[in-house]
């Protein structure tokens, strides 16, 4: 493990979305329901780590991300950032922490406002903050920036608009907005999987360069192959829950949770002569608002018994796996 210090702590946290009524249900008082989008994940983030969120559409990755930002309300739980705790702060007391933590979102065509040019992108967080000093002193950071996502001579991109820029330079730019600010923590939310498959790995290398620095980076994706190449931490989510968690080659290498196992067995490989028959999973992914008794993944699990169904097992250290590595599975013998 890095020797960094821990500058995000996220324990036990729970987000709810209300489901609404409507008239007739508010007139006949059918009881409120709720669907259960994040319950009771914890983790945490070091200084200079990449941590991977990582499962299928739907598990709630997302809305962790966005009750890290702050910009949904958690139900319960903490997020420690800074040496405070996010939840119960207001939104004047959130402002000067939150250029501390930035976002780039998925798609970089919507992300960026197609009237401004680069220059005025990558200089509107500074104007926001009231950062930068003077009008030259911000041009400054801003052509830093861009350097430093590798748009150089940023003397070529300053001038252009969006619609000028390919999907990995529109991305680059997103990047650096969110740079200019030099904050602690970056959450990239599916950073690169509305971009080609032949500039994903400058995108990426480009995070990996900033991780290096001391950036501390989660990562949401649903591509273990990504996670496994570029985060040093992996922490795999089903149904609002993490289910298993441990350092990116030991998830990998040595999968202890059946829903793991699965999401591994089906990325391809790079001989063609390793012949492996992927696990296709059964059935749907639950409802979240009827969340399944015991394991949530009992229902779709291949190797699930009568006890998974009543039972709910926490995050432990199984047997098989080293330190660090935690699965929340109930066939999986106890380790230290």
């Amino acid at each position: 493990m890095s020797a960094e210090p821990t500058v995000l702590e996220v324990d036990d946290l729970v987000v709810h979305y209300p489901i609404h009524r409507g008239i007739v249900g508010t007139v006949t008082r059918q009881p409120r329901r709720m669907v259960h989008a994040v319950e009771g994940v914890s983790l945490s983030l070091q200084g200079g780590e990449m941590l991977a969120l990582v499962g299928e559409s739907g598990c709630g990755k997302t809305t962790t991300a966005q009750a890290v930002l702050r910009l949904v309300d958690p139900v319960s739980g903490s997020i420690r950032f800074g040496g405070r705790d996010l939840v119960p702060l207001g939104s004047r007391e959130l402002r000067p922490l939150r250029r501390r933590i930035q976002v780039v979102y998925q798609d970089p065509y919507e992300s960026l406002d197609p009237r401004f040019r680069v220059r005025a992108v990558v200089e509107e967080p500074l104007l926001i903050h009231g950062l930068g000093g003077s009008k030259s002193e911000r041009s400054a950071h801003v052509e830093e920036a861009l350097r430093r996502v590798e748009l150089s001579p940023p003397e070529l991109y300053l001038d252009r608009f969006p619609h000028e820029l390919s999907g990995g330079q529109r991305q680059r730019v997103a990047i650096a907005a969110a740079l200019v600010l030099e904050p602690e923590v970056l959450v990239a939310d599916e950073p690169v999987s509305m971009l080609d498959v032949s500039v994903r790995a400058g995108v990426l290398n480009v995070l990996d360069g900033l991780r290096r620095d001391g950036l501390a980076i989660l990562m949401i994706t649903h591509d273990l192959s990504t996670a496994a190449r570029f985060a040093q931490r992996i922490a795999v989510m089903y149904l609002g829950r993490i289910v298993e968690e441990g350092p990116a080659a030991a998830v990998v290498r040595n999968p202890q949770h059946p829903y793991t196992k699965a999401l591994l067995s089906v990325v391809p490989r790079r001989d063609p002569r390793d012949r492996h028959r992927p696990q296709i999973l059964q059935g749907e992914t639950p409802d979240a608002v009827a969340i399944p008794s015991g394991c949530r993944f009992h229902p779709r699990c291949p190797v699930a018994i009568d006890r998974c169904a009543v039972e709910d097992p926490s995050l432990a250290q199984p047997a098989s796996a080293g330190d660090g590595h935690r699965a929340a599975c109930l066939l999986l013998p106890a380790g230290r």
